[in-house]
């Protein structure tokens, strides 16, 4: 048993400490999760937040089948899906918010290019604006599956899971997200004028 399960055992017990401990180790990613979600600050918060109490409240249920933080993860899209249908689809896009790495920290816009050339760095700097953007603009499903793929790695197996859908569907949804956002992408550096790097994407 590891160090997680033998968390979420003393939390299951109403260990407050235990749990607390857990909300420590996974509060970054799981806020990092909400922000691509919700494209802004204030709403990533409640989410994560609502997240946490989802997850107290259901422990019970938690058998340790999925790893803990995918546990959490399927939480933080299913208290997203719910903030959206109750704010009728409604969304706000904060272009000013920072990136977050897969720690939760943040990493800033200007990314400069290895030989410190500030033209490449601006470029990188508008085409994440211009990812950004493009990503706001799917919907709830596509957007989802693509976080989940590109941004936080999870496999096909993994999503279906998360989202309870089969692997076709994940997959379809999948191609669909990278078409759409693709051509919004063009479009967008259309434009604006601007240069798209080249783009690989997890397969």
């Amino acid at each position: 048993m590891n160090d997680t399960e033998l968390l979420v055992k003393r939390a299951k017990k109403k260990d407050s400490s235990a749990f607390e401990e857990l909300v420590r180790i996974h509060q970054n990613r799981v806020y990092a999760l909400s922000l691509q979600l919700s494209g802004n600050r204030d709403d990533a918060q409640d989410l994560a937040q609502e997240t946490f109490i989802r997850a107290y409240r259901a422990l019970d249920r938690f058998r340790n089948e999925a790893d803990f933080g995918t546990w959490l993860h399927r939480i933080a899209v299913n208290a997203w899906l719910n903030f959206r249908r109750k704010n009728g689809g409604k969304q706000t896009l904060s272009l000013d918010e920072p990136y977050k790495d897969e720690g939760g920290s943040e990493i800033q816009r200007e990314i400069a290019s290895d030989d410190g050339d500030p033209l490449l760095a601006l470029e990188e700097k508008e085409f994440r604006g211009l990812v950004r953007v493009a990503l706001m603009e799917l919907s709830d499903e596509h957007r989802t599956v693509l976080v989940l793929r590109e941004m936080e790695g999870y496999s096909y197996e993994e999503i279906s899971r998360m989202l309870e859908c089969s692997l076709g569907t994940v997959k379809s949804r999948l191609n669909r997200a990278r078409e759409v956002m693709r051509r919004k992408i063009t479009d967008l550096a259309r434009e604006t004028g601007e240069v798209l790097p080249l783009y690989e994407e997890r397969r």
